[in-house]
């Protein structure tokens, strides 16, 4: 009987704040260890927290962004366990009452589109850090204790290590969007453990394990893929799923129990004294919403009216700044209106491919780009728009992106410089055709006989013949037209 896998995640995505959720300390990633450590991070006697009033302001921006309930009323807990890289003994978050509750996410997984409701994200602080690289010692670095954190939880409705790493980029993509966190998962800022189960289709949910701590997508499918497959070779070898916390080994491609998993009691929560209740005004959540960016679900779906494929717009808008570069590019092409509709729709789809695959790979940051040359975009819609037009060929659009990027002028200087205009002239084509045919006898009788190289081969020659000018397109219809097959 088919077997059916279930994750659900928890995220923690460290919140863009200066300062700690509870003291004045710095977030400042790579300090030296314990110099960002205050007398409320590491709980000195008699200090008291003060709750950092943005790591609110972010929570709120989250939870408009998902169409989740801001709770006005939220209370903080002291969640007790005992590590040696948590001084208090406990960690400041939030239990009963978190400070977002509900929402869904979009997620695309090939062509299909599924929604993934979450149950909550509460704001909480960060623990420290145990470090074990110190020879025969082990030692504490207390630089990210009091960091701000939001936690969110997604239902147990993802199937399959495809969907949740599908989830989790969308996750990331969002945060980062919003502006919330920086998304940074090799300096921990985003991190993910994914609770994963088995069972038969229709069963009620299997026991679960949370697999810890995962800090890239792909690390996330592996782990889970081979977690699931652990799970169902201990049911059908008659054995059973015991809850517990696993650890995903990269090098060895496996989990491997780190401790059994503890369920909400054993942690003992309960409202933290020192703390009032988070009460949050309706003005508030107002001013939080104003600031807002054009969510991305909106920036897709104006793409795919414009002609995307789904699969390209959601690669399009993995980054603010990404997207507003593609659709200043796309406004560019759309607002010529000497244009056919058709050329326009097969140039701002060329734009978001070329955007995703060549651009991508140019622009290390959009912003900063957006900033110093304004005007990019336009010229990179423009090169898309001659190539659609016949003006210039794929290749040609290449050195021309190149030269606009080494700013050697305007994309139609550039091209009339250098002579890149394409030939579009079906007399021309067809004489330079006739020319090829001419003084290739073998190989039109090699095309004739059924080799379809031959063609390839003929292709080359008027190309070679017009410097790599002549309108592909043209040529391969004329030439099919002469050979008469």
């Amino acid at each position: 009987m088919a077997w059916e896998v279930v994750v659900g995640i928890e995220t923690h995505a460290q919140l863009l704040t200066r300062s700690k959720i509870f003291s004045a300390a710095s977030t400042a990633f790579g300090a030296a260890p314990n110099t960002q450590a205050a007398a409320v991070d590491i709980a000195l006697p008699g200090v008291l927290p003060v709750l950092n009033q943005g790591a609110v302001e972010h929570a709120i921006r989250f939870g408009l962004a998902i169409g989740a309930s801001i709770n006005r009323r939220s209370i903080f807990a002291r969640k007790n366990y005992f590590y040696p890289d948590l001084p208090k003994g406990y960690q400041i978050s939030q239990y009963e009452s978190p400070i977002v509750q509900g929402g869904s996410i979009r997620i695309v997984v090939g062509d299909a589109e599924k929604t993934i409701h979450l149950t909550r994200a509460h704001l909480e602080e960060d623990a420290g850090k145990s470090v074990h690289e110190l020879g025969n010692m082990s030692g504490i670095d207390l630089n990210r204790a009091g960091t701000p954190l939001l936690e969110i939880v997604s239902e147990p409705e993802l199937r399959g290590a495809k969907e949740a790493a599908a989830y989790a980029r969308a996750l990331h993509s969002l945060v980062v969007w919003i502006g919330i966190c920086d998304g940074n998962m090799q300096e921990g800022s985003f991190r993910c453990d994914a609770n994963v189960s088995v069972r038969h289709p229709g069963d009620k949910l299997g026991t679960r394990c949370e697999i810890k701590n995962l800090n890239s997508f792909r690390f996330m499918e592996r782990a889970i893929e081979f977690e699931a497959k652990r799970q169902i070779e201990l049911l059908e070898g008659g054995g059973k799923v015991e809850q517990e916390t696993r650890l995903y080994d990269a090098e060895r491609d496996e989990t491997r129990s780190m401790r059994t998993k503890e369920d909400a009691q054993d942690y003992r929560y309960f409202p933290d004294p020192d703390l009032l209740p988070l009460t949050v005004s309706q003005e508030m959540i107002e001013r939080v919403r104003l600031n807002m960016p054009e969510h991305p679900e909106k920036k897709r779906s104006k793409f795919v009216e414009y002609g995307v494929p789904l699969h390209t717009a959601e690669a399009v808008t993995t980054s603010l700044d990404m997207a507003r570069f593609f659709e200043a590019m796309a406004e560019s092409i759309r607002s010529d209106r000497t244009v056919a509709p058709n050329v326009t729709a097969q140039a701002t789809t060329s734009a978001a491919n070329t955007v995703v695959s060549s651009l991508s790979s140019k622009i290390d940051n959009w912003s900063t780009v957006l900033a110093g040359r304004p005007d990019l975009p336009r010229q990179m819609g423009l090169i898309e728009l001659r190539v659609a037009q016949g003006k210039i060929s794929s290749v040609a659009a290449k050195d021309i992106r190149d030269a606009v990027f080494a700013g050697e002028g305007s994309v139609d200087d550039i091209i009339r410089k250098r002579g890149l205009e394409q030939i579009s002239d079906a007399r021309a084509i067809e004489n330079l055709v006739d020319e090829v045919l001419a003084s290739n006898a073998k190989q039109v009788e090699d095309y004739r006989a059924g080799k379809e190289k031959a063609f390839n081969s003929l292709v080359g020659q008027v190309m070679k013949a017009s410097q790599g000018k002549a309108n592909p397109a043209q040529v391969n219809q004329i030439l099919r037209r002469k050979l008469g097959r």
